[in-house]
């Protein structure tokens, strides 16, 4: 298990600074591989695929309930077979560690 994905996200209603480049890209290489920064430094994003809808579904809702429960929610794109996820932090128009520590738990829900 990550560090990150031992920690649990804290309150952000703005007032603070987005992480920068560098904050972010030592963030980013505690997570699966399958993670990537966009371009702006605004977001982070990974796509899954998987056999069928019921497990794609299962995936989903599991990403819900931890969405739920560290009070920090991504932005979910969802097809038969595949569930695409963005992460940014909106109070601050870019990236908190709040991001990565939900990643970091993403990274641990299995996929069958």
């Amino acid at each position: 298990m990550t560090l990150l994905a031992q920690k649990k996200c804290k309150a952000c209603d703005g007032g603070v600074a987005p992480l920068t480049r560098d904050e972010a890209a030592a963030l980013l290489a505690q997570l699966d591989a399958g993670w990537s920064l966009s371009a702006d430094v605004h977001s982070i994003r990974r796509e899954l695929s998987f056999k069928d809808f019921y497990r794609t579904m299962s995936f989903v809702n599991a990403v819900a309930h931890l969405a739920n429960i560290e009070d920090h929610h991504p932005d979910l794109e969802v097809g038969y077979n595949y569930c695409r996820i963005v992460f940014t932090t909106h109070a601050i128009q870019g990236l908190s560690e709040n991001d990565f520590i939900c990643a970091a738990k993403i990274d641990l829900i299995p996929r069958w």
